[in-house]
C-alpha cells in the first residue's frame, strides 16, 4: 500500500450529511434551544445512507473549493475543483494556488483505467523531466472519500458531525430560506477542524497552535437545495490567543453539471514520466510533500 493510500484512507470513516428538513415558514428558524440540538443530530444521523448515496452517484458533478488559512503572517490560499462525467466516471481533481500561478497540480483518472496521470505546474518541475506523470491508480475498492474530489467534503462534514454528536457544538440553528433552500448553522471547536484535517497543515504550524486556540470556535454553514441535495458549506473563523493567530475561510460549492468537454485528454507517451513501483510512487509523493511543506 503506497504512502498516499496511507494517508488518504482514514478519510471514510464520517460521512454525514443532512436530509431535506420538515416543512416551516421560509426564512424562519424551525427549532429553538435544545429542540435545534435534537433536530440537526437526527438530521446528520437519519441520512448517512443519502450522502453515501449522493458522492457514490454516476451523475455529473462539479464541484469547488476555496480554502484560505492564515497562520500569523504566512499564509495558503488554494482553489480545489473536482470533475465526475460518465459511467463509470472518468474524474479530474484540480489543485490550484491562488496567490502563485506557477503552483498546481491535476490528477486525472480516465474511466476504468489502473493509471492514474499527474499534471505538474511549473512549481514541481523538479519532480519529473515531463509535465505528465503516470502511477498505478490505486483508489479500486475504496470508499469514495479516497477521492480528491470528496475528501474535503467529507473531512467539513465529518468535523461538524463528531462535534455536534459529542456536545461540543454551540450556538445551533436550522432555518428554512426563501427560495426553499435550509441551512444549518452550528460553531465547532478548531480542535476537531485539526483532528479531521480539513486543511493538512505542516508541523511548524501546528506548533504555532496553542491548546488555548484548539479551544476557539469556527463557524460552520451548511447549505442545501430545495431538493435536499448539498449546495455549499461554509466554515470561517480567527482565533488568537495573544502570540499566534489563525484564520480560517472554507468554502465548499456544489457548481452546474460538467461535460466531458472539461476533462483532458491521455498524455501523449512524449510528455509522460511513468512510474510503476511503490518506491518510486513513494518517492515521487515524499518529494512533492517536501515542496508544499515548505515555507516555515
Amino acid at each position: 500500500m503506497t504512502q498516499r493510500v496511507r494517508r488518504l484512507i482514514t478519510l471514510g470513516a464520517a460521512l454525514v450529511l443532512i436530509a431535506g428538513c420538515s416543512p416551516g415558514r421560509a426564512g424562519t428558524a424551525i427549532p429553538d434551544g435544545d429542540e435545534v440540538t435534537r433536530y440537526v443530530n437526527a438530521k446528520f444521523t437519519a441520512t448517512l445512507d443519502r450522502l453515501d448515496d449522493e458522492i457514490s452517484s454516476r451523475d455529473p458533478r462539479k464541484s469547488t473549493h476555496r480554502s484560505f488559512t492564515r497562520i500569523d503572517d504566512k499564509k495558503a490560499d488554494t482553489t480545489y475543483t473536482a470533475i465526475q462525467v460518465g459511467s463509470p466516471p472518468s474524474r479530474l481533481y484540480k489543485n490550484h494556488s491562488n496567490r502563485d500561478s506557477s503552483d498546481y497540480r491535476d490528477y486525472f483518472h480516465p474511466a476504468g483505467s489502473d493509471v492514474e496521470y499527474v499534471f505538474l505546474g511549473p512549481e514541481y518541475a523538479s519532480l519529473a523531466p515531463t509535465p505528465w506523470v503516470s502511477m498505478p491508480y490505486d483508489g479500486a475498492g475504496l470508499n469514495n472519500c479516497f477521492w480528491g474530489g470528496y475528501a474535503s467534503l467529507c473531512k467539513m462534514l465529518a468535523a461538524v458531525s463528531t462535534a455536534t454528536q459529542n456536545g461540543e457544538a454551540d450556538k445551533q440553528q436550522a432555518k428554512n430560506l426563501v427560495d426553499g433552500s435550509v441551512e444549518l448553522v452550528a460553531e465547532i471547536p478548531l480542535s476537531e477542524f485539526l483532528n479531521q484535517r480539513v486543511v493538512v497543515l505542516p508541523d511548524w504550524a501546528l506548533a504555532r497552535i496553542s491548546d488555548q486556540m484548539r479551544k476557539g470556535m469556527l463557524r460552520a454553514q451548511i447549505r442545501l437545495g430545495p431538493d435536499g441535495k448539498l449546495q455549499e458549506i461554509r466554515m470561517t473563523g480567527k482565533i488568537s490567543d495573544g502570540e499566534h493567530e489563525v484564520q480560517i475561510n472554507e468554502h465548499y460549492q456544489v457548481q452546474d453539471p460538467p461535460t466531458e468537454e472539461e476533462l483532458p485528454n491521455v498524455p501523449p507517451p512524449e510528455q509522460l514520466t511513468v512510474l510503476t513501483a511503490e518506491a518510486e510512487v513513494d518517492d515521487f509523493y515524499d518529494r512533492m510533500n517536501e515542496i508544499t511543506s515548505a515555507g516555515g
